[in-house]
């Protein structure tokens, strides 16, 4: 079945690849997620704040759910259309595999360069990932083409090896998390303007009284209700929620219940947090500031409002 021995089977078939590599090749992008989320954990993740979202071995655990889905979705984006590349690339630039391995990376390429275009993402991030993870699954792909391993029989092996990988994920991130440690901000420090995208702004003054445009605040009740987007007056205080010192903010009108901002970022760039909704599927809202704003001052800053879910 692979390219090189057999020219004549690839000449008959309008892709170069069939549906027994395709499944190969699924499968193999999903027992390598696993240690991709390990390597994005040890090189971004680590000592980071997790907002309140949990993660961590728990998280690693629950990668086999859904290992499946992801492993035929990144074969399908990637590793099959580079396949499809890699027949156009010159056959003196050397063997199928190498030239597989080109066009994954240049595929990768494309989609982080896509993902710039369209959402905003960062190509200095998001390039090394997207071009990465189309290499292991290429290299194993070329051995293991000439095999008879069809349907069921390869994602049994797949589902083996991601419970093991996954167990060990889990395992070493358990015993290499550092705990991680807040800025301790004074009142002086966490006085000043928040400013954020659509004209979002959140006014700390050092006498307690707090002025909101466009900032969210619980929607009701509940300790975990959705937000809604009030402007008006109020006041703030220090408090603590869960040992994370923060910040309460109360409005003087009806928009909204008050609303816990934790602590969170460094020293250097501190951020106020609010998660609101499912933990693990709600909105987290997160304000940062510049580092410019002296602390006592109560000065304008440049800040951003990130709202991720």
């Amino acid at each position: 079945m692979g390219w090189e021995t057999e020219p004549g089977a690839a000449k008959d078939r309008a892709l170069p690849w069939s549906n027994d590599e395709w499944n190969v090749a699924a499968a193999l992008c999903a027992t390598q997620l696993p240690l991709v989320w390990l390597a994005w954990w040890l090189f971004v993740g680590a000592g980071q704040d997790d907002y309140g979202r949990g993660g961590g071995a728990f998280g690693v655990l629950c990668l086999p759910l859904i290992l499946p889905l992801l492993g035929v979705v990144h074969s399908s984006a990637q590793i099959m259309p580079a396949a499809t590349l890699s027949r156009l690339l010159p056959r003196r630039s050397g063997p199928q595999w190498a030239r597989h391995v080109v066009a994954s990376v240049l595929v990768g390429a494309g989609w982080a360069v896509l993902g710039h275009m369209v959402w905003g993402w960062s190509p200095r991030d998001t390039l090394p990932w997207f071009a990465g993870a189309g290499i292991l699954p290429v290299l194993f792909l070329a051995p293991l083409r000439r095999r008879a391993w069809g349907g069921w029989s390869v994602w049994s092996r797949a589902a083996g090896a991601c419970f093991v990988l996954s167990v060990v994920g889990g395992l070493a991130v358990a015993a290499l998390a550092d705990e991680y440690e807040p800025p301790a901000l004074s009142d002086g420090q966490l006085a000043g303007e928040w400013r954020g995208d659509h004209g979002a702004e959140l006014r700390l003054a050092p006498g307690g009284r707090a002025g909101l445009t466009r900032v969210p605040a619980r929607a009701g009740f509940e300790a975990d209700g959705d937000s809604t987007t009030c402007s008006g007056t109020g006041t703030w205080t220090r408090g603590t929620n869960g040992g994370r010192e923060g910040v309460v903010v109360r409005l003087d009108d009806d928009c909204g219940e008050e609303t816990f901002w934790t602590v969170s970022g460094s020293e250097r760039s501190p951020e106020l947090f609010a998660l609101f909704g499912d933990p693990e599927a709600g909105d987290l809202l997160i304000l940062t500031r510049n580092q410019g704003l002296s602390g006592g001052s109560g000065g304008r800053a440049d800040t951003a409002l990130h709202q991720r879910r």
